[in-house]
């Protein structure tokens, strides 16, 4: 890990540069899949499967009978443990629901404000060598909640030509009966155009790899809306002498191990700390099944030894991570001055794996310190805000020449007359 100590703020931004991601390659081949699965549909979803994923596909769709067999191959005890998360994601989700406002603003207007849900949602949860059922709790918990009444999932099927059990499984759990085999750009594709199977919907939701990031993109210019911008996972931890260097350690590499291009930092106001941390680093490192690929993060992760809890908030805010620990004395009240982060987890006891599985908040969370501005998934996410007004003729005799004057001194006066023809009949 590369050591800064004490580094001029003045250089914080070129040391907390996220690694990039080179799309001059990835763009123009995803921009080829994206225009062959809107001209061609299905017949392309099943040459993607076949070229990419070696998968020969006669039906995109997972059938019930599929369905049923896969839940039925679950291991009992992970069972039980995807029920288990899945119930503390539905309460704290739950509570979230907006009940809408009313608000009589002078005699005879009235505004009010409702939530409706998105019509049709696109849930991509992606497959491979880590399929990522989790994922399928975080998106369709929050969809079904906020009584989406269509939402479609897929997720890349393996050579088999079926997608993985425990990904079937929790979408089983979550009502999610609209599950198609497509990944990768030509499942992102499928969702926003719309094929003979698979049906066009109105957002589109879930992480993936650089190709389902550019896909995402593109599609979101024009098409259908997205989440939100993503890029490589991502933590910063923020420690001092209180806390157990173990633990940070095991929080960086658990980030570590999503992929050589996420980025794990440790900020401290503690030398001894962050030296102490390196070692165990080392250690647990060479314990883990995808060492490789958390090797090659670790390398251009980061310690940043710092002067004062001060000066470690400014930089926490600068970077605005993903995943924010928070090991420090009177943690509560560090986190009260973040303004810049995803998701927070407080104190020694909470690891962001936690946050990733079972403790209720959604994992689905901006990257590329996205999330100065963006907010993570929520049950908020699938919904839209309609605002409405009616205004009764005393309502209008009270608010006419508000409105005439502002018309006419914007040069509308068609918008003028609307409220004037009103007010003289």
């Amino acid at each position: 890990m590369k050591v800064y100590t004490q580094p001029d703020p003045t250089e914080w931004d070129e040391l907390l540069k996220r690694p990039r991601i080179e799309d001059s390659l990835i763009r123009p081949r995803v921009e080829a899949i994206l225009d062959d699965v809107r001209r061609e549909g299905d017949t392309a979803l099943r040459r993607y499967a076949r070229q990419l994923d070696g998968a020969e596909l006669t039906d995109l769709a997972v059938t019930p009978e599929e369905i049923d067999a896969a839940v039925a191959a679950v291991d009992k005890n992970l069972g039980d443990a995807i029920r288990h998360a899945a119930l503390n994601i539905e309460k704290f989700h739950r509570a979230q629901r907006f009940s809408g406002i009313d608000v009589s603003i002078a005699p005879g207007i009235t505004c009010w404000q409702r939530s409706v849900p998105i019509q049709r949602v696109g849930l991509y949860v992606p497959g491979g060598s880590a399929p990522l059922f989790s994922t399928v709790l975080m998106l369709a918990i929050p969809a079904r909640i906020a009584e989406c009444p269509e939402i479609v999932l897929c997720s890349p099927p393996n050579r088999e030509g079926k997608i993985a059990d425990v990904i079937l499984f929790a979408a089983k759990l979550c009502g999610v009966t609209k599950i198609f085999k497509a990944g990768g750009a030509q499942a992102i594709a499928a969702m926003a155009y719309g094929t003979e199977s698979v049906p066009k919907v109105d957002k589109i939701f879930g992480p993936g790899n650089q190709y389902v990031t550019v896909a995402k993109q593109l599609v979101s210019v024009s098409d259908v809306a997205i989440d939100m911008p993503a890029g490589p996972s991502e933590v910063m931890v923020l420690a001092d002498e209180t806390a157990n260097p173990r633990f940070v350690a095991a929080d960086l590499l658990s980030q570590a191990e999503h992929g050589p291009d996420s980025q794990s930092i440790l900020v401290t106001d503690s030398p001894a700390l962050a030296s102490r941390v390196e070692q165990k680093v080392a250690i647990q490192l060479q314990t883990l099944s995808r060492r490789e690929l958390a090797a090659r993060s670790i390398e251009n992760s980061r310690i940043f030894v710092l002067n004062s809890r001060s000066e470690m908030i400014a930089l926490a805010n600068r970077y605005a991570a993903e995943h924010l620990i928070l090991s420090v004395a009177d943690a509560r009240q560090v986190a009260e001055q973040i303004t810049a982060a995803g998701s927070i987890f407080i104190g020694n006891y909470t690891p962001e794996s936690a946050g990733d599985y079972a403790s209720g908040t959604n994992h689905t969370l901006p990257t590329s310190g996205w999330a100065a501005s963006y907010s993570g998934v929520n049950l908020d996410s699938f919904m839209r805000k309609i605002t409405y007004q009616e205004i009764t003729r005393q309502g209008l005799e009270h608010l006419g020449g508000v409105i005439e004057a502002m018309a006419r001194a914007e040069g509308l006066d068609a918008h003028a007359r609307a409220v004037t023809l009103r007010l003289e009949d």
